[in-house]
């Protein structure tokens, strides 16, 4: 793609995604209460997400040691 398009095609997609996380806009003066709402919501929402891939990420590194730490006492019986 040619280099100015896949700029303006990157400035577009930021914009609407800037748009549709409700940042972009002011809490409207009718309810502001409603805006915070849902801003501490989405907040709750992603810190638990994190919290699930930081746990998940966790048990990975832990499978992974275990498996090298295996591969490596059968090596070293092998020799």
């Amino acid at each position: 793609m040619h280099p100015r398009r896949t700029r303006r095609l990157s400035e577009l997609m930021g914009e609407q995604a800037w748009r549709d996380s409700g940042l972009g806009a002011l809490p409207t003066r009718k309810n502001p209460q409603r805006q915070v709402s849902r801003l501490e919501q989405a907040n709750t929402d992603l810190s638990a997400a994190l919290e699930e891939g930081d746990a998940e990420l966790e048990a990975a590194r832990a499978a992974n040691r275990e498996l090298t730490r295996a591969l490596n006492q059968k090596g070293a019986a092998a020799r």
